[in-house]
């Protein structure tokens, strides 16, 4: 298996699917903003319309899924784009890494941890993926009790690992295997 479709995926509040250039107006002021890139691998500041386009286009490949999160609550929220979740394959490997971002404006919901668990659950159960893993800059304690939530294992530190705006930053790194996932599966239940 090397080129994917995205999936759609609902949980309790969200609705994961995929993007369209129909999404660009959504996308630029959320994803813009200085606080998200500030705390992403790969989002730049400022991020235009053509980064997004770019986007939209590398994401066709295949060789990652990046999706759209949205709201699926009634009222006049209902369908608002608040974020985006994804897997960046090595399908050789049977891993991926699992990458997300979320609008300040809905920070502390909870939406991350809840988009990130149905794309791990995805990622194993439909893809069978052997491994997922996550990194994030060690100055982002959230992104660390997301990782923490989701039952990934604390891995290591890649120490000054990234450049991002001309300064080196640590890259806390976890993981979660398949077996431990199904394994924390059957406890939920």
């Amino acid at each position: 298996m090397n080129k994917h479709t995205p999936p759609t995926l609902e949980t309790a509040r969200l609705r994961l699917r995929p993007y369209s250039y129909a999404d660009i107006a959504e996308l630029l002021p959320l994803i813009g903003a200085r606080e998200v890139a500030a705390n992403s691998l790969r989002i730049p500041h400022p991020y235009t319309e053509r980064d997004a386009r770019d986007f939209l286009v590398r994401i066709s490949n295949g060789s990652e899924t990046r999706v759209a999160i949205t709201l699926l609550s009634d009222g006049p929220l209902k369908g608002r784009l608040i974020g985006g979740v994804g897997l960046r394959f090595a399908f050789d490997h049977q891993h991926a890494e699992l990458g997300y971002w979320i609008g300040v404006p809905y920070w502390g919901n909870g939406y991350a941890t809840e988009a990130a668990r149905a794309m791990l659950r995805y990622g194993f159960e439909s893809l069978k993926l052997h491994r997922i893993f996550a990194s994030y800059f060690k100055h982002n304690a959230a992104s660390g009790r997301i990782l923490v939530k989701l039952g990934m294992r604390h891995e290591g530190c890649q120490r000054e690992h990234i450049r991002k705006w001309d300064q080196f930053v640590d890259l806390e790194l976890y993981g979660l295997l398949r077996q431990e996932w199904e394994s924390s599966a059957q406890e939920r239940e």
